[in-house]
């Protein structure tokens, strides 16, 4: 039997989901420490659930997806509308360079899933979901070529195991920065542990830096405040964003250039926010995007976990597992010998491999709670906490986007 569900039932339970997830995310340490976000904590339980209804029952669920696809591309435009070049130069030469080596990073992440693929007698298609789409990509991204795959290129239960591949990366991501890290400071003599009482008075890199570098707003001016009329502004921006994609993926369908429509979103959200800055002079609200984008981006991914079916994974998890291992390995590695050496093989570049172990298998958060952990023992890197966030914020999912079509062309 299935049961169908409407667009604003959807939404409803959507946000059951969400809010399951807050409460799941409060009392579980653990979900706390790995930064599982909450769509996911929620999400994950009740697909179980849905699982257990299927084997037991034989019910399953139907979900509204144009509400689903709609959110996601509201997402994606929130990243391009947050991608300032001028950032890049606040960077420097730093970012450029780091920037540079997650981009090749991509490309061996990809090459190693895709090969793995191919030698267990996979779906290529299959490496490159437990590549860079989830790893380097998310919830987000895997949610969205999850989709594209299942739609365009009939992988069944794409989806499902990319949102499966997604949250092994955010836990792995969390374990293994931290510790690969302090090996480094350790074994090169890079820096000497504090004292809890030094911890105490001066305090860890802060969270505040973090916070300050991803909203783009100064901590000694009063913030913006999210009025209507801002709220109207931004919804606007999203606005041009959609028609962007949407022109584009007509025009584009069926040529050389056709990309998913979410990619064209993201590259418009890039035109528009740039545009506006160097020749308007127009100030754009980041945080108002942010906060949009988020909300999006947590409902989006509450349809997305709804709708999974556990039961496709049944025949990959073994296979999946030893492609996922390979990957742990692999980015042990690569942020060892080459995101360490490269960076310069300083404090700075021991905190930057943590770094790129947390958003190189997981996301953002988890690259900078890696990078706390560290800066809480051994003193703080500005460096890296400016990099990071900027890097793993927006302008490696602009490069991950395009590779990860790059890859798919080759592969077809």
């Amino acid at each position: 039997m299935q049961v169908t569900f409407s667009a604003y039932y959807t939404l409803i339970l959507a946000v059951l989901v969400l809010l399951l997830g807050k409460l799941l995310v409060n009392r579980i340490r653990f979900l706390r420490n790995y930064n599982i976000p909450e769509p996911v904590a929620g999400g994950l339980v009740v697909a179980a659930l849905i699982y257990a209804l299927h084997l037991t029952m034989g019910w399953s669920f139907k979900f509204e997806s144009s509400l689903q696809s709609a959110f996601m591309l509201v997402f994606f435009s929130s990243i391009g509308l947050s991608a300032n070049f001028a950032k890049l130069r606040q960077g420097g030469t730093g970012l450029i360079v780091f920037l540079l080596v997650i981009a090749v990073f991509i490309l061996v992440q990809n090459t190693v899933g895709i090969s793995l693929a191919t030698m267990l007698g996979l779906d290529p298609m299959i490496g490159l979901i437990a590549g860079s789409i989830t790893l380097i990509g998310g919830h987000g991204t895997a949610g969205a070529w999850g989709s594209v795959m299942e739609n365009q290129y009939g992988l069944t239960g794409a989806t499902t195991l990319g949102m499966a591949c997604a949250t092994f990366g955010l836990v792995i991501g969390g374990i293994l920065g931290g510790p690969l890290a302090k090996r480094l400071v350790t074994k090169h003599k890079l820096a000497k542990a504090r004292s809890e009482a030094d911890q105490l008075t001066e305090g860890g890199p802060a969270v505040s830096e973090y916070s300050d570098v991803a909203n783009f707003e100064s901590p000694n001016k009063t913030p913006r405040l999210i009025t209507a009329d801002a709220a109207i502004e931004t919804l606007a921006l999203f606005a041009g964003c959609l028609a962007f994609a949407e022109f584009m993926t007509g025009i584009t369908k069926d040529t050389v250039i056709q990309l998913p429509t979410f990619v064209w979103a993201l590259g418009g959200g890039v035109v528009i926010r740039n545009v506006l800055d160097y020749i308007f002079g127009f100030k754009v609200f980041d945080r108002a995007i942010d906060v949009f984008g988020n909300a999006a981006l947590s409902i989006y991914l509450a349809i997305a976990l709804l709708s999974l079916k556990l039961w496709e994974l049944t025949d990959l998890a073994a296979p999946l597992m030893v492609i996922l291992a390979v990957q742990t390995v692999v980015m042990a590695l690569y942020a060892t010998f080459v995101t360490f050496r490269i960076m310069g093989k300083n404090y700075d570049a021991a905190v930057l491999a943590a770094g790129h172990c947390g958003f190189g298998m997981g996301a953002t958060p988890t690259a900078v709670a890696n990078m706390q952990a560290i800066t809480n023992q051994y003193g703080p890197s500005h460096k890296a906490f400016l990099i990071v966030p900027l890097v793993g914020a927006f302008f490696i999912d602009i490069v991950n986007a395009f590779l990860i079509q790059a890859f798919i062309k080759f592969i077809h």
